[in-house]
C-alpha cells in the first residue's frame, strides 16, 4: 500500500512544483513562506529553479525533503 507521500504525489498534476502551490500540494502543512524562508537558511529541497520568478521544485525532491522533515 503506497504511503501518504506516494498518494500525494500521485495526486498532484506534475512533475514539478511552483513554491506558491506548496500549501495545496501539502494540504496546508508546509506554506510557502516557511519554504522560503528554509531555502534561504540553505534548508529547502535540494534540487530548485525557477521560472520567470518563480521557484519551483521537481515533486520528487520535495517530497523528499517532506519526508525527512516528519516524524513519521
Amino acid at each position: 500500500m503506497p504511503d501518504i507521500f506516494d498518494q500525494m504525489k500521485d495526486k498532484w498534476p506534475s512533475t514539478i512544483l511552483s513554491r506558491p502551490e506548496v500549501a495545496n500540494f501539502s494540504g496546508g502543512a508546509v506554506s510557502p513562506k516557511f519554504l522560503a524562508n528554509c531555502d534561504s537558511l540553505k534548508e529547502g529541497p535540494a534540487e530548485r529553479f525557477k521560472i520567470g520568478k518563480k521557484t519551483c521544485y521537481p515533486v520528487d525532491s520535495f517530497i523528499l525533503w517532506l519526508r525527512a522533515r516528519s516524524n513519521k
